[in-house]
């Protein structure tokens, strides 16, 4: 299954030949480097781990840096491990990808030009954080009457529940709460432009999280 670890950059138009317009979100896709190979023999099942988003190596930790092979034995300190310069600079974020057959060797870098136009992908990241919200913003609920007394009552929910029977709320009764900052998946996505020497992708629709957001882009489940 093809994926690749991106970053949301936000959302724009495009035109075709005949003028029509459309609304895609461009997606920041790759390079991504392979930093883990695991085989049905080692590790009992096979798949791939994918890093992206390259940054400074004080940000990691040492256990970080040393699966990335960027520690080496010191000169002075042969049982001590120093910075060093290895085939894979220090990434922020891994994912890995199952796969049946792997046909990649570590330190390999992968962009974005394994999609094509017109392909199908599923996306996933993390909504916006709407904090604690009210049912109307939650939930889609309808106003209350601004009438005959009700004054405060315009953005409440009303009843959730009999006093007799159950004399108790339901469990799952959708009330006020937290609201996103969630995982989803946008399904479905067509890809409308590719273009591999900047590692960008645009596709039709919208992408959840903000604009900046890691997204995850595979192809699609349901073909």
């Amino acid at each position: 299954m093809k994926k690749l670890i991106g970053r949301k950059v936000g959302m724009t138009q495009l035109f075709d030949e005949k003028g029509n317009v459309t609304g895609v979100t461009v997606l920041e896709a790759g390079p991504n480097y392979v930093t883990q190979v695991k085989t049905v023999e080692k590790d009992g099942y096979s798949a791939v781990q994918l890093g992206f988003g390259p940054t400074q190596p004080r940000k990691l930790t040492r256990g970080q840096l040393g699966h990335l092979g960027q520690l080496k034995p010191s000169e002075k300190h042969p049982k001590r491990r120093t910075l060093g310069d290895g085939n894979i600079p220090p990434l922020r974020v891994l994912v890995e990808n199952r796969l049946k057959q792997v046909d990649l060797v570590e330190g390999q870098t992968i962009n974005a030009g394994i999609f094509t136009v017109g392909e199908l992908v599923d996306i996933t990241g993390v909504t916006k954080g709407r904090g604690f919200s009210g049912g109307i913003k939650r939930h889609g609920f309808h106003r209350q009457k601004k009438t005959h007394g009700a004054s405060d009552r315009e953005r409440a929910p009303g009843s959730i529940g009999a006093g007799s029977t159950p004399g108790r709320v339901e469990k799952g009764t959708r009330m006020a709460g937290h609201y996103g900052a969630a995982q989803a998946t946008s399904m479905r996505l067509k890809v409308m432009m590719v273009d591999p020497e900047r590692n960008l992708i645009a596709v039709r629709g919208s992408v959840p999280g903000p604009n900046g957001a890691i997204v995850v882009i595979k192809e699609a489940r349901k073909a």
